[in-house]
Order: C-alpha cells, then structure tokens, then sequence
C-alpha cells in the first residue's frame, strides 16, 4: 500500500470545510430543514476524502472513503435498487479497510464479543426484515463487524471509528425491521457516522507530525507495511 504525495495547504482548509459541513448538515437533521440535508450530505465524506489525500493518506483510505461517498449519494435515492447498490459500495469500503488495517493482532476477546453482538442483533431484526434484504444484509453485517473489529490494530480512534459505524448501521437496520427508533433517529445515525468516518480517517492517518500531517513513521511503529 503507498501514501499520495499530499498537499499541505490544502489541510487545514478540507478540515474545516469538512467540519463546517457537518456542523450545517445536524443542524438541518435537528431543525427538519430537507434542503439542508439534501446540499450538505454529498459533501461530507468527500470533504474527508481529500482531506486525507492532502495529508498524503494511504490509497486504500481513500478508496474507503469514496466508496462511502459513493454509498452516501446511493442511499439518498428512495429505490431499493440504490439502497442495495450504496450497501454494495459500503461493503467495498470495508473491505478496503479491513486490507488496509493488516493482519496485526488483537485481543480474541474482543472479536468474540462482536460475534456475539452480531448474532444477537441478526437473529433481532431478521423477522421484521423484508425477505430481499435478509442475506444482503446479514453478510453485510459480518463484514461490518469484521471491520469495526480489526479498527483497533491503528489505535483507539480507529477502535471507535469502527464501533460507532457498527452503531450507526445498526439504527438504520432497526428502520429497516420496524423496530422501534430513537428520539431524533436520523440525526443519531449521522451524527455517529460522521464521527465514525473521521476516526476511522484519524486513526489511518496517524498523529500530524508534519506539514503535510502523513506521520510517514506511523505506519512502520504499528508493524504495517504501507
């Protein structure tokens, strides 16, 4: 895996392109305002994305996080089609993260208590799941799982990148099955993917030891080769 050459002056600025579009697209969530939600969604992952690209980020984290990108514009569009179809480009992104985050050790117990919530919530939502989704979805969920998972292997960030997009798939899965909701469930949702997403890209990229912020080091501390 290589890192992009980045672009040092455009870190800052993506940053806070990125978390000002954020800061506009809760808002709207909370306020009910469609327009805001509507200009605002397509922006933030891509925002994220070439931040990570100026900061000279790993070609694999990148890939991730267009395929989230491409799966945010997907599941915009009411068809089933476009949900599946986002859920594919989702399922991409994953599996560039799980290749990005190596074959580095973590504690098994830890897996375990994933497999275990991930059987518990599977066997939660699968009657109240149209019968289409059913397979889709669960695999789906294993890698989801998988991913949140092996996140630690790049730190704590990255660990609660992964956790809080399992807990952001998992309240969209709820809606899915008719279970019922949180208070303000959309906004829920959002508000721990943004933060997933951001993690997950913190903890890939690692500590801003430089103008660029690559930590070109980072990597090789971690026994990862990049």
């Amino acid at each position: 895996m290589t890192r992009g050459a980045g672009a040092p002056r455009l870190v800052r600025p993506l940053l806070t392109a990125f978390a000002a579009a954020a800061a506009v697209h809760l808002a709207g969530l909370l306020a009910g305002v469609q327009a805001a939600h509507v200009a605002t969604k397509p922006l933030l992952v891509l925002l994220l994305a070439a931040y990570a690209a100026a900061r000279g980020g790993p070609r694999l984290l990148i890939a991730a996080l267009l395929c989230g990108w491409a799966g945010d514009v997907l599941l915009m569009l009411d068809a089933d089609a476009a949900f599946l179809a986002g859920m594919g480009f989702f399922a991409v992104g994953h599996v560039c993260y799980l290749v990005l985050f190596g074959r580095a050790p973590l504690r098994p117990v830890t897996g375990l208590v994933y497999a275990v919530v991930l059987v518990a919530f599977v066997v939660v939502l699968w009657p109240g799941l149209p019968a289409g989704l059913r397979i889709p979805l669960t695999g789906y969920s294993v890698l989801l799982t998988a991913m949140a998972w092996r996140a630690g292997v790049l730190g704590r960030h990255a660990a609660a990148g992964g956790a809080l997009f399992l807990i952001s798939d998992a309240l969209i899965a709820t809606g899915l099955a008719d279970l019922p909701q949180l208070p303000a469930h959309n906004f829920v949702i959002m508000l721990t993917y943004i933060a997933a997403q951001y993690l997950l890209t913190r903890g890939a990229l690692g500590p801003d030891e430089d103008s660029t912020g690559a930590a070109p080091g980072a990597y090789r501390e971690r026994g990862i080769r990049i």
